[in-house]
């Protein structure tokens, strides 16, 4: 008995693929027909003009999207008390607030702030009026080179608004990102419990 052969000629293959290639087109357009046009938000590669409220008062600034909140602050606004040390999220020293949540500010995009109010570490105090955790931090003593501090005292001020009575423990998980490189944590500690007693 003789099997039947089912060679495809090369004219049958192309009749095939030129008939399932239609097929997709008609669906695909008919797919796009219901889901409407693609819209994109997309803005740059140059600067964009934003709105940013920081320490109450709103602010007007041109930046590139790719431009970080801190680079916003530091090199676009001037408030320099906001550091940048390791650039990449890991030490926590350009810790600012947003909405009053404490964020690492090299590791957020200035577009991306929208609405939310943004608090510096200059937005706590003046040196004639400082905030109960910056004067517990000079008091201690709780600094060495200073390129932690306001970060940390931004974390301080975060968690002693959420947990006014704080103990030690709850200090060393709240500033647990926050590295000292001068290693002056014992002082921190001490600033940060003092200024919890004292109702910060």
């Amino acid at each position: 008995m003789s099997e039947k052969k089912h060679d495809v000629s090369r004219r049958q293959f192309l009749k095939g693929s030129a008939i399932t290639a239609a097929g997709t087109a008609v669906l695909n357009t008919g797919l796009l027909a219901q889901s409407g046009a693609p819209t994109s938000n997309a803005v740059g590669p140059g600067a964009v003009p934003i709105s940013l409220r920081i320490n109450g008062k709103p602010h007007q600034v041109s930046v590139e999207p790719r431009t970080t909140l801190a680079e916003a602050l530091r090199d676009t606004l001037h408030l320099t008390g906001t550091k940048v040390v390791c650039d990449r999220g890991s030490c926590s020293a350009c810790t600012v607030m947003l909405d009053g949540m404490p964020v690492n500010s090299c590791m957020t995009f200035a577009l991306d702030v929208g609405k939310r109010e943004v608090t510096t570490v200059e937005g706590l105090g003046t040196p004639e009026h400082m905030h109960p955790v910056q004067a517990a931090f000079v008091e201690h003593d709780a600094l060495q080179c200073g390129y932690c501090t306001p970060g940390m005292v931004m974390s301080t001020v975060a968690l002693l608004k959420d947990k006014p009575n704080a103990t030690e423990d709850d200090i060393r998980y709240a500033i647990r990102g926050n590295i000292c490189r001068c290693g002056t944590y014992p002082k921190i500690f001490e600033a940060a419990l003092a200024a919890s007693r004292k109702g910060a």
